[in-house]
């Protein structure tokens, strides 16, 4: 079979599209935009063990992703996991300070992320302002641990 150019370009078109729908969906999968950055404020939150939760990873209010998580870095004070939360700016004012922040886990075993509650204080959270509410992540190997120890002392 003859080839012809018209035929090439068109497999290699294809070829190119393929390889670009495979980078747009490992940039969605992963969290990572290539869009510019919206307007956003910043929080943090001390969490006393983070499990497995890594920067980027979503920030939900009533499951819907109302931000991410900017940077995480030990608070050598109190040696506790300073997390702080890029949020979306129009959420600024309308979270109050009794607002809580839990790491929670998709599924059994999936991605953490951090979820928000807020509370009923009339005083609001600005920029910069840390969320003092706080539930750690719940580490499964802990708990299989204490699960574990209990069957062995009982």
């Amino acid at each position: 079979m003859k080839r012809s150019k018209t035929m090439e370009f068109g497999v290699g078109l294809f070829m190119l599209a393929g390889i670009l729908g495979l980078v747009f969906l490992g940039l969605r999968v992963s969290g990572m935009t290539l869009s510019a950055p919206s307007d956003t404020f910043r929080l943090e939150a001390s969490f006393a063990n983070i499990g497995s939760l890594k920067p980027r990873a979503r920030v939900t209010m009533a499951g819907v992703t109302v931000g991410r998580v900017e940077a995480i870095e030990l608070d050598t004070e109190w040696y506790d996991a300073r997390v702080v939360l890029s949020l979306n700016s129009e959420l600024q004012g309308q979270l109050t300070q009794d607002t809580t922040a839990a790491i929670l886990t998709a599924g059994l075993l999936g991605e953490q992320y951090i979820g928000l509650s807020v509370g009923g204080d009339p005083n609001m959270l600005e920029e910069g302002d840390v969320i003092r509410d706080t539930q750690s992540a719940l580490v499964l190997e802990e708990l299989i641990q204490q699960f574990v120890s209990n069957m062995v002392t009982n």
